[in-house]
């Protein structure tokens, strides 16, 4: 048996090395993580249905890649479906305005736009975006922030800063996880 031996004494050699953890890397090498500053309970998935607390008719989906969470808006049918919310030519001048909510998760907050339409008073549709923001999140609810209203004159242009008169208010809308019970349009 004297060649055991030397296989032994290899395989001895061999297993602390193997054993041995890698070497880590240098500390401050490599991008720092981003910081969000968003409110309590936001920095989970908002992904889901929801639908208007004021207006159960209103729906929206979401979906949230942790970083940015889009709200599409949808619309409650007679037969108790919903159908997404089309611009009003249905989608077929390719209008840059679609109706949802875009939020991003950021240093500044959970911070975005509503991108609705608008029309003019000879009405012609304008693609309009309201400030928007989370204000809270919970596992029953999120609530945002949003303007509202938006000018703009018959070229879909605001109003020059001298003839914009106050800033519009902002005001809080509870968009509620789920669907509305039975009973509820």
């Amino acid at each position: 048996m004297p060649c055991a031996r030397p296989v032994l004494a290899v395989t001895l050699l061999c297993a602390p090395l193997l054993a041995c953890p890698g070497k880590a890397p240098p500390r401050g090498e490599g991008p720092a993580p981003r910081v969000f500053h968003v409110p309590k309970g936001c920095e989970k998935s908002q992904a889901g249905d929801y639908y208007h607390a004021q207006n159960p008719a209103f729906r929206y989906r979401g979906e949230d890649d942790g970083g940015t969470l889009v709200l599409s808006v949808l619309r409650a049918q007679e037969d108790g479906g919903v159908r997404a919310e089309a611009t009003p030519d249905g989608g077929s001048s390719g209008s840059s305005a679609s109706l949802a909510i875009h939020l991003e998760r950021t240093e500044q907050g959970f911070v975005g736009e509503t991108r609705a339409v608008g029309y003019t008073q000879t009405g012609a549709e304008c693609p309009i975006r309201f400030p928007t923001e989370v204000v809270s999140c919970s596992e029953r609810a999120l609530t945002l922030r949003a303007a509202d209203k938006a000018l703009f004159d018959e070229q879909c242009q605001p109003p020059p800063p001298a003839a914009k008169g106050p800033a519009p208010t902002r005001t809080e809308q509870v968009l509620v996880r789920g669907a509305p019970d039975a009973g509820t349009p």
